[in-house]
Order: structure tokens, then sequence, then C-alpha cells
């Protein structure tokens, strides 16, 4: 385990609306507020159509092949995030988020486009004095979280 501390700062409230991709918008508005760290929630309505990444293709090999799927219909969402810089100063959004639909669901990563359906509401709680960014670690080749 790895870890640093932080303190809780400014915490916005956020209507995302229709149309608008999570992550983008998600994205500009900590470049606009100047937000370096935060946990997210969020909860809404995705659009058909909306994109997500549901895991590895294979277990543990290397490269990694990631699986995508697409949201057919409007689902229900409830997700957790956090945001943090990577190592040229970019806010990236790491959100993980459970669609459902009529008794079915699937949990994925925004990374691909999750698309706003009518509303969104996000709840951003900033973390101030974090030293944590995302950089990029092999052999896995992502953005990882270095505290």
């Amino acid at each position: 385990m790895k870890f640093s501390e932080a303190r809780q700062g400014r915490v916005f409230v956020l209507r995302l609306e229709d149309g608008e991709i999570v992550h983008e918008i998600i994205e500009q508005f900590a470049i606009d507020q100047k937000i370096e760290a935060a946990s997210l929630l969020i909860i809404g309505g995705a659009d058909d159509g909306s994109s997500l990444v549901v895991g590895p293709r294979k277990d543990r090999v290397l490269p990694l092949e990631a699986m995508k799927f697409e949201l057919e219909h409007v689902h229900e969402i409830a997700g957790v995030g956090t945001l943090f810089q990577d190592e040229e100063g970019t806010p990236l959004l790491h959100m993980h988020m459970a669609c459902g639909r009529a008794g079915t669901s699937v949990t994925g990563c925004v990374r691909n486009g999750v698309k706003v359906w009518h509303v969104m509401e996000v709840i951003i709680h900033e973390l101030v004095g974090a030293t944590a960014r995302r950089v990029v670690e092999e052999p896995l080749g992502l953005k990882l979280l270095r505290p």
C-alpha cells in the first residue's frame, strides 16, 4: 500500500445537461475551477449509445485489451470516482458507474464516453494539499494513481 494525505476543500454541486459527455465536462470543470484533486459521486440517467470499459478481455494477460460495452436504451446510473492530475497537470477522471435498466445492470469505467440523458447530478469534494498524481506505469501502460 502507498498513501499520501490531503484535506477537504471546496464542495461543488453540478447538474450535467442532456447530451453532455460525463468525463469531458467534469475534466473541463476541474480546469476552470482549478481543482487538482477530488472525489466524486454521481446519479442520474445515461443515454442510449453510452459506452463503458468493462474490464480486460483476458485476466492478467499483457498487453491489456479493454472490453467495451455500449448501452442500449436509457439506464439509471450511480457512480463514484476520483480526479487527479497527470504529470502534465491535466485533470483525469477515473469513475466507475453502475448502469441499470429493467432488472439488469452493467458496471464499468466512463472513460469511453457516457452521455447524459436529460440530467445527472454530481457532487465534487475537492482535495487540497494532495501530492498524488496519475503516472504511466509499466507493464500496464495505464496512468495509475501515485500517492
